[in-house]
């Protein structure tokens, strides 16, 4: 739809790679290449074509590309981040009509190796496509995390696929590891401070309201007159029918909320995702508007200076800096470094000014220093500012650097088949203290928590979509299924035992139904307990094995009862065809436990260790081993 714009828009120089991205040590050998490559053609090209192709799930892989193309700019070049959603892909050849053009993607993966939902249709058509692709030039970037089973998983198809159908490699694949515990670096390329700015402030003294974005995400007033279908654009905005507390005890807050979706045509799966839309703590916008000066409710457009790009604004305008904060801007991250070095120039007091940009540099102690000052100590922008009071960034330009605050998913914690007009939702509240001595909460879980159901007599409501998932039960209700969900982690089980709880009610049921469980302490955090424990007597949880890992002198977590339990597990995966599924922490539960399951295969089966891998991997290959985790 945007083909000639990206024909004539993308016009960029191979001197790209001052970069600013989130990325780890394989990623700093992306870059030298990338850099030598750009540094190498700057002497005798100038006006390259580049356009930074992102596939991005919660913002980071769009923020990475939209960097991409403004740091171009401080070299006086024309630079495009582009949303492969919104071309025609299988046009890519064309870019060969653009001398010395190159293609950038940054790919993030999704779920079990799947693509982002922007980049789907691109994945698609690189699967079933036959169309040459000779002389496109290109690079990839994917950015993952590796605790993650499937890790880079797009990025890899993505580079490989581009390869076999002739374009033209320039760098060797990227692999960003957000999990890494290297910081984000910055190349620059030049010396000396270039600020240049993205966007062009006008303020609106005098304008409709009507013609103001109050938090909507797409089209003005969609949250007043709301039209299916439902999406990541235009979320449903679903009365809130219950949210209750589930622990009984300890100084947690553990909470199910069910959400009407009554009336909006959603539908839904067990094991599908619910992605909610959350808003900013009111406190922390007031503070951040105190400590700017600034009046919060001025009515403000934040305008590409590039009126060729076809990003227009960096969040909804016009609208306010209220909303802005409230709605569309992450406030409550440790900011990245490009938003220290672009911030640093505000500063008058200069050993903040050299602070700041020592730590959005690449040195060994600019990374030490950032590290510990803003990572490890939680600082976000309302507390960098409170500690450094000389600082004092214009509200507009903080608003252009601020990345969007991004949808929440949360595993559905119900069936459709029992359930068809509400979803539900299992989630703990996050609260901590960081290392400064402030208490840091969580966004989404915060904001969901104090979703009463009737508020000041008007419902409550929370903006939703649903994301599909391949987290599924299986086919055959007469395959047993084997499900491990500690904590949280229980939510999309209880929408498969709802399901199963269902068939067995129509007579199609027949599979065995096995849960491990586990939380702290049986008294205090047992979530569900009532319903699991009837569902047990009922017959539909043929099994319930539940760890209490603190209720006794040495802890005892899933994995313990999995290896207890190994002659039944190995008969239930290896005579009787059991699907494993999995939920909950990806950096030590899931790992354990994907572990336990090689050692139990090793022993029971009679393998040596690889193969005992092997086996696992190949029932991950037939859906048969599945992860819904999070780190």
């Amino acid at each position: 739809m945007h083909n000639y714009i990206l024909m004539n828009t993308i016009l960029l120089s191979l001197v790209l790679l001052p970069i600013v991205l989130f990325c780890y040590f394989s990623y700093y050998i992306f870059l030298k290449h990338l850099r030598y490559y750009c540094t190498y053609f700057a002497s005798s090209l100038q006006n390259k074509n580049i356009v930074v192709f992102y596939g991005s799930q919660t913002g980071t892989a769009e923020e990475f590309s939209n960097r991409l193309s403004k740091d171009a700019r401080r070299y006086g070049m024309k630079g495009m981040a582009a949303d492969p959603e919104e071309y025609d892909m299988s046009e890519l050849s064309r870019l060969t009509e653009i001398e010395n053009s190159l293609a950038i993607f940054c790919m993030a993966t999704y779920g079990e190796g799947d693509p982002t939902d922007n980049a789907q249709e691109f994945y698609e058509w690189l699967q079933e496509t036959n169309n040459s692709l000779d002389g496109v030039n290109f690079a990839v970037f994917a950015l993952g995390n590796k605790t993650y089973e499937h890790y880079n998983a797009t990025g890899k198809f993505v580079d490989k696929r581009l390869a076999e159908l002739g374009a033209s490699r320039i760098f060797d694949l990227g692999m960003g590891d957000d999990d890494g515990k290297v910081r984000p670096a910055r190349y620059l390329g030049c010396d000396g401070i270039l600020i240049i700015r993205q966007y062009e402030l006008v303020v609106h003294n005098d304008i409709d309201v009507n013609k103001v974005y109050t938090g909507e995400l797409a089209r003005l007033k969609s949250f007043e007159i709301q039209k299916p279908p439902f999406d990541s654009k235009n979320p449903f905005l679903a009365p809130v029918a219950t949210n209750r507390k589930l622990n009984k005890g300890g100084t947690r807050h553990l909470m199910h909320l069910e959400l009407d979706i009554s009336g909006s045509k959603i539908r839904y799966d067990s094991g599908d995702h619910v992605a909610v839309y959350p808003m900013n703590d009111t406190s922390m916008v007031n503070k951040l508007g105190e400590i700017l000066g600034s009046d919060l409710d001025t009515v403000i457009s934040l305008n590409n200076l590039d009126e060729e790009s076809n990003k227009k604004h960096p969040f909804p305008c016009p609208t306010t800096y209220r909303t802005a904060l409230t709605h569309y801007l992450d406030i409550s991250n440790p900011p990245r470094t490009n938003v220290l070095y672009e911030i640093a120039q505000y500063a008058t007091d200069p050993k903040d000014q050299e602070n700041l940009r020592k730590m959005a540099s690449s040195s060994a102690e600019g990374k030490a220093m950032y590290h510990s000052w803003v990572q490890e100590s939680r600082r976000n922008i309302v507390a960098i500012l409170e500690d450094m009071p000389s600082l004092q960034p214009p509200i507009d330009h903080l608003c252009e650097l601020l990345p969007r605050l991004q949808a929440r998913y949360y595993s559905i914690a119900s069936s459709a088949k029992v359930h068809p007009n509400s979803i539900h939702i299992c989630a703990v509240v996050v609260e901590y203290e960081t290392k400064t001595g402030r208490t840091n909460k969580g966004v989404a879980t915060n904001w969901l928590k104090n979703k009463v159901v009737t508020d000041n007599g008007n419902k409550s409501s929370v903006p939703m979509y649903v994301r599909k998932s391949q987290f599924r039960l299986p086919f055959k209700a007469t395959n047993p299924v084997i499900m491990i969900g500690p904590g949280t982690g229980i939510a999309p089980f209880m929408g498969f035992i709802q399901e199963r709880a269902w068939l067995k009610q129509k007579g199609k049921g027949g599979g065995e139904t096995v849960l491990y469980y586990g939380c702290r302490h049986q008294k205090e955090d047992f979530l569900y307990q009532e319903e699991l424990e009837e569902y047990e007597r009922s017959g539909v949880l043929t099994q319930l094995h539940v760890a209490f890992s603190r209720d006794q002198e040495h802890k005892v977590y899933v994995q313990h009862l999995l290896k207890q339990n190994k002659e039944n597990l190995w008969n239930l995966i290896d005579s009787q065809t059991a699907h494993i599924y999995i939920c909950g922490d990806a950096r030590n539960m899931a790992r354990d436990v994907q572990n336990t399951f090689f050692e139990i295969v090793e022993e029971m089966g009679g393998m040596t260790h690889n193969q005992a891998v092997d086996y696992i991997k190949k029932l991950m290959t037939k859906g048969r081993y599945s992860q819904d985790v999070w780190s």
